[in-house]
């Protein structure tokens, strides 16, 4: 990376360095994107054209414009100033790197103003998933959407991609007539089904916020600032799981100050979507496994809605930082949860986010325990760990535990204020910290150990632990049953939360026996259950206890289902042993297919060594 950004010098400006991008904003910072697109759904492309404005810093007037990109064609390259016209411009294209992609360095006239590209896209971009209709949910017409976090909004737009510079963009998009295109704009919910949408995002947001959607999608009101896109087919349940939005919208609003990005929308995506949501401005992308028939999932919704204080509106500078996004917005979920669904709840979500965390803090090298980790030289895919967000949220919670609710909350919402769409860094975080919380209360801040929690793997001792006598109940039935001092007619599940039914399944051993198991699916139908956070839980222990019963249930669940976070540990314990494999095998020769670029990369490692 280092021999590809050699000659930029030291940076003019006080800008942190993003080793994940090849970008100079120090010298010359794009601004504004004016994209033109155009979806060919049969070569799986965009082709397009990005007309850059871009902001030169005056002491350096023959610096290039430096550019990320991934796999784009690029077809022309053009100038302008102001009142004057394009003309073509000399550029270069470094060889390619296959975790960063391609430098592209663009030589500039001293009074350029704006930089015209035109391009096309590969079928291979890693930020595009092009679904044929029958990898839908109607299953009648095709379907496009982008996931540009963390580096890949580059696959798709040549750009500054690090979340570092923040841009505005307007867009224009032609597609097939009988589809609909979705972009970050509260006007489109009343747009035209004809094939041509214009769009504009007029706050300042990172590169990897920008997100496109096209496919049949409908529309439909769950409240005045709040509704849902969907596909035909599902677009009355997904309303019905997500119809508390407006009130989260609302609480949210009444903790952490004004929502600044107009509406609050959810756009559910086909299966293959490799996340639980993404928080583009206006418009959340979520996976269709949210839609569970009781509204079970919502902290998910609560999560993506965070986001718009944390992450949208005070972004990391980079992606060493990430926890300023996930450990913020972890922390203000459970309040925006607390605030609508009570304490109880609230700790249940808390409880069950922590053992997750141990547990997979077993496993993680110590570098990737940190909460401010150096990423120099590494994927940025590799943040994709529970420490930033509940590691992040334990050491706010420490903060609330140690200077009190009433002001803490104050301190949070100057924070968010003061750094209104700005990208920063961990340094500048806490040095707000200091000057605004720790050091006006000297006898308070003895007890937080910053280095403790932000350069040590692990957990601080001192960190706080969720308590839930429901919970607690739970495990000791699991206990019990599990160790035959209970029947499985004692299990009284049918006020159970969906949390507690989590928990009870969390709390088993992993060898719990094929009888044990076949014993609980009989009284309960946990293999028919139409919830997915339930079903990925059971499907795990099947394999661990050679469930047959629930493999044709665990093969359409891996062939429908994309999300990451229940696709990679099913096949990681498929792989443990020879017959498992050779069944992960046979079922990923399917579905590898229907599953986006990110999702094949992790189950390529898993499967093929």
């Amino acid at each position: 990376m280092a021999s590809l950004r050699e000659d930029r010098g030291a940076a003019p400006l006080a800008r942190p360095r993003d080793p994940h991008s090849f970008s100079n904003p120090e010298y010359v910072c794009v601004r504004h994107v004016d994209l033109s697109l155009r979806a060919d759904f049969d070569r799986r492309v965009l082709e397009a054209t990005a007309v850059l404005q871009i902001e030169r810093n005056s002491e350096y007037p023959y610096a290039p414009l430096i550019l990320d990109t991934r796999d784009l064609s690029i077809h022309s390259i053009e100038a302008a100033s102001q009142n004057e016209s394009f003309k073509s411009v000399r550029y270069d294209l470094g060889p390619p790197d296959e975790i960063f992609g391609t430098q592209l360095t663009i030589e500039l006239p001293p009074t350029a103003t704006s930089i015209r590209i035109s391009y096309s896209t590969s079928p291979q971009a890693t930020a595009l998933q092009w679904l044929d209709a029958n990898q839908t949910a109607g299953k009648k017409a095709p379907f496009l959407f982008t996931q540009s976090q963390e580096i890949h909004a580059r696959s798709w737009i040549p750009i500054q991609d690090t979340p570092g510079v923040r841009v505005t963009y307007a867009a224009q998009i032609e597609t097939p007539k009988q589809l609909f295109a979705v972009m970050g704009d509260g006007r489109q919910t009343k747009a035209r089904r004809d094939g041509s949408y214009r769009f504009s995002m007029d706050r300042p947001i990172p590169p990897y916020l920008i997100a496109l959607a096209v496919g049949d999608i409908e529309f439909a009101s769950t409240g005045h600032r709040t509704g849902v896109f969907a596909e035909p087919s599902i677009l009355r349940s997904a309303t019905y799981e997500f119809a508390e939005a407006d009130r989260m919208l609302q609480a949210a609003e009444r903790l952490y100050g004004a929502y600044r990005w107009g509406r609050f929308d959810v756009l559910v995506l086909p299966p293959s979507f490799p996340f639980g949501g993404m928080e583009n401005p206006s418009v959340t992308f979520v996976t269709p496994t949210l839609i569970a028939g009781d509204r079970s999932s919502v902290s998910v919704i609560a999560h993506e809605l965070a986001h718009a204080w944390s992450g949208n509106l005070v972004t990391n500078a980079t992606w060493s930082d990430f926890w300023l996004n996930e450990g913020y917005t972890t922390y203000t979920e459970r309040r925006i949860q607390e605030e609508l669904y009570g304490s109880s709840r609230a700790a249940m979500e808390e409880v069950l986010a922590e053992e997750r965390l141990a547990n997979e803090m077993k496993t993680l090298p110590l570098e990737d325990q940190l909460l401010h980790p150096n990423l120099e030289g590494r994927d940025p895919e590799c943040i994709g760990t529970l420490v930033p967000y509940v590691k992040g949220a334990l050491f706010l919670k420490t903060l609330e535990n140690t200077f009190g609710r009433q002001r803490f909350d104050a301190y949070l919402r100057r924070y968010f204020e003061h750094f209104a769409f700005q990208s920063i860094t961990t340094a500048q975080a806490i040095d707000y910290l200091r000057t605004q919380l720790l050091d006006r209360h000297p006898d308070l801040a003895a007890n937080i150990h910053l280095q403790s929690w932000l350069s040590m793997p692990g957990l601080p001792e001192s960190a706080p632990k969720a308590v839930s006598p429901e919970l607690g109940h739970i495990r000791k039935l699991a206990n019990e049953w599990s160790a035959d001092q209970i029947s499985v007619a004692d299990l009284s599940t049918g006020e159970w939360k969906a949390q507690q039914k989590l928990h009870f399944l969390d709390s088993l051993p992993p060898n719990v026996g094929f009888k044990k198991m076949r014993e609980l699916d009989q009284r309960f139908q946990i293999t028919r259950s139409a919830n997915a956070e339930i079903l990925y839980r059971w499907l795990r222990l099947a394999i661990r206890n050679e469930y047959e019963i629930a493999y044709s249930k665990l093969e359409e669940f891996l062939t429908t289902v994309g999300r990451i976070i229940y696709v990679r540990p099913l096949y990681e314990e498929l792989e443990k042993t020879r017959a498992g494999k050779a069944f992960a095998e046979a079922i990923y020769e399917r579905a590898r297919p229907s599953y986006h670029p990110l999702t094949q990369a992790i189950v390529d490692k898993i499967l093929v060594h």
